[in-house]
């Protein structure tokens, strides 16, 4: 079969189509023939050689966490899928035996981690990380849920977003921008999102933006936001300096929930407006499979369409990371082996 491997963290240059042995499944894995899988920032970051997950001794390295497609075959001792299913895959890979494993929810695992490997022709998985499609989903729609709407999903979630709420997404054109966008319409908030693009905002107004705020300079942000009013939740993927945009702007015993550092891994913030205000900063890390599974039931009610930019074919692997390294995309970016 053939992959999409790492050869070299040097970027998107560092991608070389190789060819590799197809795997067989061992008991309770299955092996899947892979639709579509998209890619996210956390795979770039690996490509780009920022992370401490991957190094030069793990090369040639396969990533991708998002999977869907049919499986092919299952190891022994499955029984919740089997050949010709179609599926999507939770990428979470838990310990099984922490108090948080045990108690839930699972994405606190003491040892959590990701799957990686869908970036190829078929992708060797937990079988009991297999959720099965409707029809009406598309393996598409399905490879755009994993990381991205599964995150978005449940920050909203830790941030108790209700009906009427105001939800401030700094940096809104990404794939978790994008997701929080969605996803806070489909639970009927209103939302302020920011990017440097008038364009891009154009296209989130057609998602459900609320209230569009070109720029990215925190000091003009924070006057344009609080002008349309005090956000009850923060969805703060980015980082660095709005993670102190994102407390100010904040109403009083408001929440911001914090899921990455694409604009940085250290923020300033103000304290005695954090305790005074009665705020909350609340890191968050992936989701559930229970958050997967809901998200697949509003795909298939019709009530969510993830926003899919633009999908590449196994060869041009390396052209899908370029697209997102310069930022040219809404939404996500998909690859189809």
């Amino acid at each position: 079969m053939r992959v999409a491997a790492f050869g070299e963290l040097t970027g998107p240059n560092g991608v070389t189509l190789t060819d590799r042995p197809t795997p067989d499944p061992e008991p309770g894995e299955a092996v899947v023939d892979v639709e579509a899988c998209s890619i996210n920032r956390h795979d770039l970051w690996i490509l780009e050689g920022d992370s401490a997950m991957v190094d030069a001794d793990d090369l040639p390295f396969v990533s991708g966490l998002d999977v869907a497609g049919v499986v092919d075959e299952v190891g022994e001792g499955v029984t919740g899928v089997e050949a010709g299913d179609r599926v999507v895959l939770c990428p979470n890979e838990t310990c099984g035996v922490c108090r948080f494993c045990r108690e839930g929810p699972e994405n606190r695992c003491e040892n959590f981690s990701l799957y990686h490997g869908g970036l190829a022709e078929a992708a060797r998985v937990d079988a009991d990380r297999l959720i099965p499609l409707p029809e009406s989903v598309s393996a598409a729609e399905a490879a755009a849920l994993p990381t991205a709407y599964v995150t978005a999903y449940h920050m909203l979630r830790r941030a108790d977003v209700s009906p009427a709420d105001l939800v401030f997404v700094p940096g809104a054109t990404g794939g978790v921008g994008v997701a929080s966008v969605q996803l806070a319409d489909v639970l009927g908030a209103r939302t302020i999102g920011t990017s440097s693009s008038a364009s891009k905002l154009d296209r989130l107004d057609e998602l459900g933006l609320d209230h569009a705020v070109e720029g990215t300079d925190p000091d003009e942000l924070r006057e344009a936001v609080t002008e349309i009013g005090r956000p009850d939740a923060v969805m703060n993927h980015l980082g660095g300096p709005y993670t102190g945009l994102g407390l100010d702007v904040l109403r009083r015993a408001g929440t911001m929930v914090v899921c990455g550092r694409t604009a940085g891994g250290t923020s300033e913030i103000d304290v005695p407006d954090l305790f005074l205000g009665q705020k909350r900063i609340v890191g968050s890390t992936m989701g559930t499979q229970t958050d997967l599974e809901r998200l697949v039931e509003l795909v298939a009610d019709g009530e969510l369409s993830p926003e899919i930019d633009e999908t590449y074919p196994l060869e041009a692997t390396d052209d899908a990371f370029a697209a997102m390294r310069d930022r040219e995309s809404v939404g996500k970016i998909l690859v189809t082996p």
